[in-house]
């Protein structure tokens, strides 16, 4: 008796949430409300399935709402990577694409203006007095 007078209470609450939730999928004001809203959409339906599976006794209800969660994920993440794409929000590649220099040859602007210091090896500069001159 309690457990089908609690059955019958999530039925009808779960019955408003999905009708709540169906709203805020048709009149949602952006993108991001009604894909949200569709997540939730698929939870409510899990919660559906589970309240079926209780009710009749059959525990393969359970495995479509495990796989129901599954597909209702990826469809969110893909939604997700949908809006970011469409918003511009994503680094899109340069038209032109800046020279390769490694990062040992690329000058900053301050080593532009000084010359290098000599390697001095600690033989008194003989090393560098032996170098022939270009």
């Amino acid at each position: 008796m309690i457990l089908s007078a609690a059955l019958w209470l999530a039925l009808v609450i779960l019955g408003l949430a999905f009708l709540l939730t169906v709203w805020r999928v048709v009149r949602g004001p952006t993108l991001p409300d009604r894909v949200v809203a569709l997540d939730m959409l698929v939870g409510i339906v899990i919660g559906f399935i589970a309240l079926i599976a209780i009710r009749t006794g059959f525990t393969l209800y359970i495995d479509i709402a495990i796989s129901l969660g599954l597909v209702g994920f990826l469809a969110t993440v893909a939604f997700a990577r949908f809006i970011l794409s469409s918003s511009g929000e994503e680094e899109e590649a340069p038209t032109t694409h800046p020279p390769i220099i490694p990062p040992t040859v690329r000058q900053t602007p301050l080593q532009e203006r000084r010359k290098p210091a000599r390697r001095d090896k600690g033989d008194g500069g003989a090393a560098a007095r032996r170098r022939k001159p270009r």
